[in-house]
């Protein structure tokens, strides 16, 4: 509007027979500034506090993750202290809920910037421990290593048809319709300004590092922003790939390939070598925290974050309560005893069996639950996790196909259990009908296996089974 009576005062119109006065169109022109100053301070208001809200319940989630697993060391609790977290916040949603629902409400808004940003960059969270993986299988025999992929590979598989096969069975005898699902928020896409400006953090703390490798105190430090900047673009740079181009290059790949490119760049140009390059990425150092550290950081997060999309969903937990509790519960079982067997008969050594044992449990869960076993290997661990996640990703749909598993609620619970968020990520965009089906899959597959490991007689089984 604003320009239009601009340009009729400015130009001219042939419909109106009048002279326009010389000030009244100097009038004109300051009133259409005025006017759009005034929507860029709003449009900056809204980002600022946008940034704001996001700032507070993200640190508010941080905080409270933070809290509980101090508490939990100094009071020597081996359960998952972000699992705990997970129940109390959901408990006190269910609450409002029942007291007063306008309340469960306005907290479900408040956090829900931090679910968003969580649920945008949660493949990040999985990368630390691929990028580290040269180090990590580096004293594992390749015969070890054939023996790992073989039941990472059949163990998924396995665990596909068994959780999808379950929750068939159960819906046939319980004969519950299947109704709409509460629509699920999905996080924004990359802008191109993103990308520039974590190009210009990458180029500025690069050339920073090789001046000077510890200008911030120490060399995981320097390098820290750098190798965080190149981990953020691989997974920018992979979420932007073609459809067929991803079935090769997933994301999680291309920011695995783009960190370790960066610690070879570096690592050669400072003459400091790839092995301390990758040493400083992740340090599992609090006092000298390296960009995998801060990534891995979030693991905790993700957990808390379980509370909210159960909560949203709980209407259709609840109305298929028996399909999915029955299936994750046996297809969570038979993950955990089937790796253990499949370890045992084919030879591998019981300590890489242990460290594999949750392969289809969720990164932030799985090292929760190998914590509780001596001698296990977490970085090998995530790595089957992430493996799992990828093999799943590829291939889960043509496999569900293949074995006729052609319910959404059947074919989301199958993906979650077997393949935990990388696999619910793949299917959900192209089968959306599945997606709260694989988000509360997703979530309670890995409690789940929390809870039943936390059980000393389980472990002490698995270790007997593992050899």
């Amino acid at each position: 509007m604003c320009a239009g009576l601009r340009g009729a005062l400015l130009n001219g119109n042939p419909r109106i027979p009048i002279r326009i006065h010389p000030g009244l169109r100097l009038l004109a022109t300051y009133a259409c500034i005025e006017h759009n100053t005034e929507k860029s301070f709003r449009f900056a208001s809204v980002a600022v506090v946008g940034i704001a809200h996001l700032a507070v319940s993200l640190g508010i989630v941080l905080a409270t993750d933070k809290y509980l697993k101090q508490a939990f060391v100094a009071a020597s609790i081996k359960f998952p202290s972000a699992l705990f977290g997970m129940f109390c916040i959901f408990s006190v949603l269910l609450v409002l809920d029942t007291v007063a629902p306008a309340l469960a409400k306005a907290f479900m808004d408040f956090f829900e910037p931090a679910t968003l940003f969580i649920q945008r960059w949660l493949p990040l969270f999985y990368v630390p421990s691929l990028v580290v993986l040269p180090l990590a299988v580096r004293d594992v025999p390749a015969a070890s290593g054939l023996k790992i992929c073989l039941i990472t590979f059949g163990g998924w598989f396995a665990s596909l048809a068994v959780a999808g096969y379950t929750a068939l069975t159960v819906r046939k005898i319980v004969k519950t319709e299947l109704i709409a699902a509460e629509p699920m928020g999905k996080p924004s896409t990359f802008a191109t300004l993103e990308f520039w400006a974590w190009g210009a953090v990458f180029v500025a703390s690069f050339a920073t590092a090789f001046v000077n490798p510890t200008a911030l105190g120490t060399t995981a430090r320097t390098c820290l922003p750098f190798m965080l900047a190149s981990t953020v673009l691989g997974y920018m740079v992979g979420s932007g790939l073609p459809p067929g181009i991803k079935k090769l290059l997933h994301p999680i790949i291309c920011c695995a390939l783009s960190a370790n490119l960066s610690a070879v760049a570096y690592g050669y140009l400072s003459g400091s070598g790839i092995d301390a390059a990758l040493g400083d990425y992740l340090t599992k150092v609090p006092s000298n925290p390296g960009a995998g550290d801060v990534l891995m950081g979030f693991l905790g997060s993700v957990i808390l974050s379980f509370a909210f999309s159960m909560f949203k969903q709980r209407k259709l937990v609840k109305r298929h309560a028996a399909e999915i509790f029955t299936s994750i519960a046996i297809a969570s079982t038979f993950s955990l005893y089937s790796t253990a067997i499949l370890g045992r008969l084919i030879g591998l050594e019981p300590t890489l069996t242990i460290s594999i044992l949750p392969r289809c449990i969720t990164v932030a869960l799985a090292l929760s639950i190998v914590s509780f076993f001596e001698g296990a290997n977490t970085s090998l661990t995530a790595a089957v996790v992430v493996l799992t996640g990828l093999i799943g990703a590829n291939f889960v749909q043509a496999a569900m196909d293949k074995l006729g598993l052609n319910d959404p609620i059947a074919r989301g619970i199958g993906t979650a259990s077997s393949a935990h968020g990388l696999g619910t990520a793949a299917l959900s965009a192209k089968e959306p009908e599945a997606l709260p089906f694989c988000a509360i899959a997703y979530a309670l597959t890995g409690i789940f296996g929390s809870l039943i490991c936390s059980s000393a007689a389980v472990r002490q089984s698995l270790v007997f089974i593992a050899g």
